[in-house]
């Protein structure tokens, strides 16, 4: 699934291209988790946002476009109408270019609502606060982890302590802290350096321009670069890049995660 900075990339490339249009016409796949695209027809897009994994085109007559990728969505605009089966939405824009939104599994979603009002988007809603934005700090994040009792792996994923963080980085973020997992509390000293981790994991995957392990592509249609740089996510089996011990991974709340037995005690 994109995390923060596979869906932040989107949002840059996008923004400059979607801020200031209009959308003429819409169209759907029938399913009622891609019609509310159709709602946006005759609005403004005044900018491109992003909460986390959720992109947000901020409308002029005050509601919100959201899209969720899900596990293998993606958006670019096209100079012609798309044909390609697995084309879940488009919008069609002024100067008659083409937003699409492909999807080949349908695991996304997409949300038209009054700007703030999430209550049909309980994800959105719910999540904690953005891991690139300044409301993340070490102190809420680690008074968030100590509300839990659920492993620091599943608490990441579940988007409350932070929002953008998915499998990959928080393994990242976790191998780099040397925070077990499985762990199910841990002191403050041990969440600012998680914290620390998982910015700089989510910042060094946007400067790669996010992870293509098999679907992502931008709105350029390019591959990431990130999964060249990876320490730990996906390399069980192979060496650690600190103490050289083979990396495992385990199953754990029906996520399989990778770390260093060593360099991650439980």
């Amino acid at each position: 699934m994109p995390e923060l900075p596979e869906v932040e990339t989107i949002r840059r490339q996008l923004s400059p291209r979607l801020e200031g249009r209009r959308i003429r016409a819409a169209r759907t796949h029938e399913s009622e988790k891609f019609t509310p695209a159709q709602d946006a027809v005759g609005a403004r897009v005044r900018a491109v946002d992003r909460r986390g994994k959720y992109l947000i085109a901020l409308l002029d007559d005050g509601r919100e476009l959201i899209v969720h990728l899900g596990m293998t969505g993606s958006l670019a605009i096209t100079p012609a109408l798309p044909r390609d089966p697995y084309v879940r939405a488009w919008w069609q824009l002024d100067d008659n270019e083409f937003l699409a939104y492909r999807d080949v599994r349908r695991f996304g979603r997409i949300h038209c609502v009054p700007s703030g009002h999430y209550s049909a988007v309980p994800t959105l809603a719910g999540q904690g606060p953005d891991a690139l934005s300044p409301d993340f700090t070490p102190e809420g994040f680690h008074l968030a982890l100590r509300k839990s009792r659920r492993r620091i792996a599943t608490q990441l994923l579940s988007q409350k302590p932070v929002a953008g963080v998915g499998n990959i980085y928080g393994t990242e973020a976790l191998w780099a802290a040397g925070i077990h997992p499985a762990a199910r509390q841990i002191s403050r000293p041990a969440a600012e350096k998680l914290h620390a981790a998982v910015v700089q994991a989510l910042e060094a995957g946007l400067a790669n321009g996010g992870t293509t392990l098999r679907d992502y592509r931008n709105a350029k249609g390019e591959r990431g670069r990130h999964q060249h740089a990876l320490a730990c996510y996906g390399r069980s089996g192979q060496p650690c890049l600190r103490c050289a011990r083979p990396l495992q991974h385990r199953r754990y709340d029906a996520r399989t995660l990778t770390f260093c037995a060593g360099c991650q005690p439980r």
